[in-house]
């Protein structure tokens, strides 16, 4: 089988998965506290050619790309004024703590309601934690005091989904929470889009160059079977 067809349709599947998450980016474009990705790609090892008949070697030749892996940037991202009293940023390093039915996960959207029982909620419902671990509670006129909130260092940060993080607690972090401001997204919409058309038109290369191989193999499957050697 013709290798090129190989090498195309693995940078195709490489740009599809990078379109993936540039998707997922761009609809987490206002989500407060969303941290971008990016999709690494490698190439598979070089195949070294040599010539059957002498052994002089020949040169290399690549067998195609593949995404390696997902990396989220996890710096932290500009403050803006909201105004609302439970909303909750966090200044420099640290995660906040929520708890849910699967253990404690960390979080920087803080975008947070109270519950009926006067406990600071994510917006799954999950209870904020506090600086000794137990739920935030707020205050007699609906607030929440911010050195309450825990804000915790994490070590192996890990996205789990709907804005929440796995990782290792390591007692508490430096940053400092701010009520009223929320961190913004990660997202910069405008070159999210640059990457996203850049991406399309390496896929679409791909596209062209299929096409090509398969056309020149049509065409020569139809000459080697006439029997004037014309197609």
């Amino acid at each position: 089988m013709e290798r090129g067809l190989y090498i195309a349709a693995s940078g195709m599947v490489a740009e599809q998965m990078r379109q993936d998450q540039i998707a997922n980016d761009l609809a987490n474009a206002s989500t407060p506290g969303y941290k971008a990705d990016r999709v690494t790609q490698r190439a598979f090892a070089e195949l070294l050619l040599s010539n059957s008949k002498t052994g002089q070697a020949i040169g290399g030749l690549t067998s195609g790309v593949a995404a390696d892996r997902m990396v989220t940037d996890l710096s932290p991202n500009p403050l803006r004024e909201t105004g609302e009293p439970l909303d909750l940023a966090i200044g420099g390093e640290g995660w906040f703590g929520i708890q849910t039915a699967q253990g404690v996960r960390y979080t920087r959207n803080g975008q947070f309601s109270a519950a009926a029982d006067g406990t600071l909620t994510d917006a799954l419902g999950n209870r904020v934690l506090g600086r000794d671990g137990a739920p935030v509670r707020l205050t007699a006129d609906g607030r929440v005091n911010a050195r309450d909130v825990g804000v915790f260092a994490v070590t192996d940060a890990a996205k789990q989904g709907e804005n929440l993080y796995t990782g290792t607690g390591t007692g508490q972090a430096a940053g400092v929470v701010r009520a009223g401001a929320l961190e913004g997204s990660g997202v910069d919409p405008a070159r999210t889009m640059v990457d996203m058309i850049a991406s399309f038109r390496a896929f679409e290369a791909g596209q062209k160059v299929i096409q090509t191989i398969d056309d020149t193999l049509r065409r020569t499957a139809t000459q080697v079977a006439s029997p004037n050697g014309v197609g």
